[in-house]
This record gives C-alpha cells, structure tokens and sequence, in this order.
C-alpha cells in the first residue's frame, strides 16, 4: 500500500529530522515516510528538529514522484 500526500500531512503529523548526508536534509514522517530537503533549496530557511509535516510538502510530494517515476522505470526494464 502506497500513502498519499494527504495521508503523509493530514490531521496535524510532524516530521522529525534524521541525519544529515550527501547535501541532503532527511526528515521522517510520523507514518514512517523518509524524504530528503536539498540543502542547495533551503536558502536561508530554517529547520527545525521537529517541524508540522505539511510545511514540508513541497519536498514530500517531490519525493513521492521520484519513487513513483523509479517503479515506473523498473518496471519497463522487465
């Protein structure tokens, strides 16, 4: 089963940060969905330890289309 933006956000979820690697930010969800923030697209933004999930949406949802695109692409490689 697959979760939905609005599963990933709704009813007031946090994400909690992870670690730091590779220029990259990763957060967990409370559902359990690991996305990673760019850090060359925070600007001077700040980011908190624990932060409500849905101001993190944007990374969220570019996350989730990378996932779908790789199963895509796996599956025209079969």
């Amino acid at each position: 089963m697959s979760l939905s933006i609005k599963d990933i956000v709704a009813n007031g979820q946090f994400v909690h940060f992870v670690c730091y690697s590779k220029g990259e930010l990763w957060y967990r969800t409370d559902t359990g969905f690991e996305f990673p923030v760019p850090m060359d697209d925070t600007g001077d933004g700040i980011f908190l330890a624990k932060d409500k999930a849905i101001m993190f949406m944007r990374y969220i949802r570019k996350h989730l289309a990378n996932i779908e695109l790789g199963k895509k692409e796996c599956l025209t490689e079969i």
